[in-house]
């Protein structure tokens, strides 16, 4: 096998609604409208060139695990969603890069990550 990148993520929310318009108004994401009936509500909206896969269901616990949507500029990302009332933590340096975390309104994890150079 050889893996050609990561084409979604799916996340349990307790609120479609409230997932889709965190996801499409707060991080920039793009709903999509061709989403079948699979049988139980969500929602599929676009992280760029990935997929973001909301499920209504119970989130599980916060144990660390999140996933990590890239940015190009993290101060100003930071300051765009601190604006809006997230709260976002300060960015710290992961090797070549910075990070920051935030919860969705599920309280699902979130980086935001700055690759650097």
């Amino acid at each position: 096998m050889r893996p050609v990148g990561v084409h979604h993520v799916s996340l349990n929310v307790p609120d479609v609604d409230a997932g889709v318009a965190f996801y499409t108004r707060i991080l920039g994401g793009v709903l999509r409208e061709d989403r079948p009936d699979l049988g139980f509500d969500g929602a599929w909206i676009d992280v760029g060139d990935q997929q973001v896969h909301l499920l209504m269901g119970a989130v599980p616990p916060d144990s660390g695990q999140h996933f990590a949507v890239q940015v190009d500029d993290l101060d100003a990302a930071i300051g765009e969603l601190r604006a809006t009332g997230v709260v976002v933590s300060d960015s710290t340096s992961i090797g070549s890069g910075r990070q920051a975390f935030l919860h969705d309104p599920a309280g699902n994890l979130v980086e935001l990550h700055d690759v650097g150079s």
